[in-house]
Order: C-alpha cells, then structure tokens, then sequence
C-alpha cells in the first residue's frame, strides 16, 4: 500500500516538474519575440514585428482601445434613452446591451447617461511632448518601468523543477517506481506537453502554473486582479468602456472554453477597429490605446515597485507603432505622455482602484464595477477633453 501511495505521489510531483520545463513569460498569450520599450534613452529592440492588418489585436486577449470620438458606418442608427439622473435603470441598461455584445449602443449610452458621468473625462495631463526629466520629476523610473519580469511564475517552475527532481531521484533510489515505468512517464508526459504547445499554444501549462502561483504566492492574486482593475479604470476614465474581464487562467478557461485564453479585460472596441480597417487612426485612439496598454504595467509598478505581467501589453503597443511607421522621436513622444498620464489617472484614484480590484475578485459584473468607479471619484477630478482629429 505505502510502495502505491509513493509511486502515485512521485508520478504527480513529477509531472508538474515537466511543466515547469516550459516558458510562459506573461499573463497572456505571447508568441512574438521579447522587446521591452523604454521611456527613453538605450533600449533593447527585438527584431521587427509584423505591419499592421486590419485587426491587429486578434492574439490579444485584453484586446486593444479606441479614443472618444469615433467614427460609425455611414447609416448606423443608435437609439439610446438616458433620463436624467437613470440611476439604476442606466446601470441596467448598460449591462443588458454589454451581455449582448451591443457595443455601439453600450458606448452611446455610456456617453449620454448622467450617471456615468466620469466615462471618458478622467483628468489627465496634456497631451504634448515630455521630455525623461519631466518623468523624473514626476518619480516615474524609465528604467524599470516598461521592463516586466514575471519572477513570481518563473519562481513557481524553479520549484516545481526541483521537486520533480527530488522525487524522480526518490523513486530511483527507493525503487518506488520501475525504471521502465518511470521512463515511461517521462516519456509520455513529454508528449502530451508537446501536444499541448502545438494545439493549445502551452494553454494547459499555462493554467497548471497559474492556478498553483496562487497557491504558493500570498500576492499573486492580489497583483493579478489590481493589474486587471488598472486596465480596466484608465480604459473608463479616457473614454474606452470595459467589456467583460477575468482574473486567471481558470476563469478564463470556464468562460471561453479555450486553454489558451489568460487573464485579461475586454473592451467595446468596434469603433477602433473600424479605424484601424479604414487605414485612419485619430491620435487621440491612439493616445487611449497607448493608455490602456500601460494600465496594466504601470499599477504593478506603483504598487510593488516593479512589474510582473504586461510585457504582451507593450509588444502590442509597439507593434502599432511600428505599424504606423512611427519615427524614434515620435514613439518616445507618445510612450512617454502615455505613461505620465497613465500614472497620474491611478495614483489621483488610488482609493477607487482599491475598491474596483476589490470588486472583481469578488466577481461583481461589469456595470457593478462602473458603479463602483462613479462611486469613488470626486467632481474635481473630473475634466472633460477634447478628442483630436489627426489621424495617422
């Protein structure tokens, strides 16, 4: 019975040693080279990535932004009633359109309703050049801010590595385990994982090593849902209305019925793409999408001093970029203003963002977590902007 007991345990300690052996450096699904963007100064390039398609954000999970003034099909007609002061029937409302993937009536709704007054008009800075000093001044770190490394999961293989080596040598050594048998496992475990890299993009290691962080780390929850509470609430706050979200790769595997989907918040981002199809992106899209995307970084590094997940977040900004054509000059000019603003937007609604995280570990839906956003913000720190209309 204790020979059983030892076999079965070394044979399930080792097979999460073999997933470990696998890479998965972000909270979403990344398949394009590393690069990391810098704020300024030397950076670390990886090879040029794709040019931008008319839907550049099919492999992102979170999937990309739009600004506040868009653009509809020619004919398109958005009936939308908001009574002053809807209260609960806005709320309502807005949840009813966003379960059924109503987006332009969401976003229209969003706009015009009283009770979501704060949708679109966080105050920010201005839109113009920063230069690095500015940043400094602002206690923005250049040269750590846009450079995650996801040391909580790599720690997880570590130590599922070592303790499938600890208890294959057991089995060896104790004969808990035949050594054709243990070849065996080792054998088929390899192939299964090779299987799982090619039909699912390593979405079955992804949610092995994900559900056990949880497990073993006291924070990995916590920094997960604030990083996702902080897409969320600088996507509301300029003008981009969340769409749904989760928080890890459970959840996400419950709600699309796919392994390779990760943690991550998605957005009524119909209009963008329009623009984007159109070969005509506004700035100001660009300036929320830019936003959005450093959410998610920029919350970890405030709150922990450094950032974890989000490296998918900024190739994908790059890749826009890149896209775009735009010149050194022109992508620090943009990086820049988007992490100042960004960082700005969480650090004024620290309390909110508390709050909001707080809300989707608890799984409330999304007009729950928007009300939990209007809420929480002050009149004063309300400013409504004004949408450009440069294009790209």
């Amino acid at each position: 019975f204790c020979s059983v007991r030892v076999s079965q345990a070394t044979t399930i300690v080792f097979s999460l040693g073999i997933l470990s052996c696998r890479r998965f450096r972000c909270r979403r699904t990344m398949t394009a080279p590393e690069m990391r963007w810098r704020a300024g100064g030397a950076r670390e390039r990886a090879p040029a990535l794709a040019a931008l398609t008319a839907s550049p954000f099919a492999a992102n999970p979170w999937r990309a932004c739009r600004g506040r003034a868009t653009r509809v099909k020619k004919g398109a007609r958005i009936a939308v009633t908001a009574t002053a002061g809807g209260g609960d029937t806005d709320f309502a409302r807005l949840e009813t359109l966003l379960a059924a993937d109503n987006q332009l009536e969401a976003v229209a709704l969003a706009k015009s309703s009283s009770s979501l007054r704060a949708f679109g008009n966080g105050r920010g800075v201005p839109k113009r050049s920063y230069t690095l000093e500015e940043l400094r001044l602002n206690k923005i770190d250049t040269r750590e801010f846009l450079a995650p490394e996801d040391s909580t999961l790599d720690d997880v293989r570590n130590k599922l590595q070592l303790a499938a080596l600890a208890g294959a040598g057991a089995a060896y050594a104790t004969h808990a385990i035949p050594t054709m048998t243990l070849v065996g496992n080792m054998i088929g475990l390899a192939f299964l994982l090779t299987a799982d890299q090619v039909a699912n993009a390593g979405g079955f290691e992804a949610l092995a090593v994900d559900s056990i962080a949880r497990v073993v780390s006291p924070t990995y929850a916590k920094r997960v849902a604030l990083h996702e509470a902080g897409h969320f609430l600088v996507a509301y706050l300029t003008g981009f209305l969340p769409k749904s979200y989760t928080l890890s790769s459970l959840d996400a595997f419950m709600t699309t019925r796919r392994l390779n989907v990760q943690a991550g918040t998605t957005f009524c981002d119909a209009a963008f793409q329009e623009e984007i199809s159109s070969g005509r992106l506004k700035s100001s899209s660009l300036d929320v999408y830019a936003c959005v995307a450093l959410a998610g970084v920029a919350t970890e590094w405030l709150r922990f001093g450094r950032a974890e997940g989000g490296l998918a977040d900024i190739m994908q900004l790059d890749n826009l970029m890149r896209g775009l054509g735009f010149t050194q000059k022109k992508a620090d000019d943009e990086v820049r203003f988007a992490v100042l603003n960004t960082v700005t937007l969480l650090r004024t609604h620290r309390a909110v963002h508390d709050r909001l995280s707080k809300a989707m570990m608890e799984r409330q839906s999304v007009s729950q977590c928007i009300r939990v956003i209007e809420g929480g913000i002050d009149d004063k720190d309300l400013l409504a902007g004004e949408s450009s209309t440069e294009s790209y």
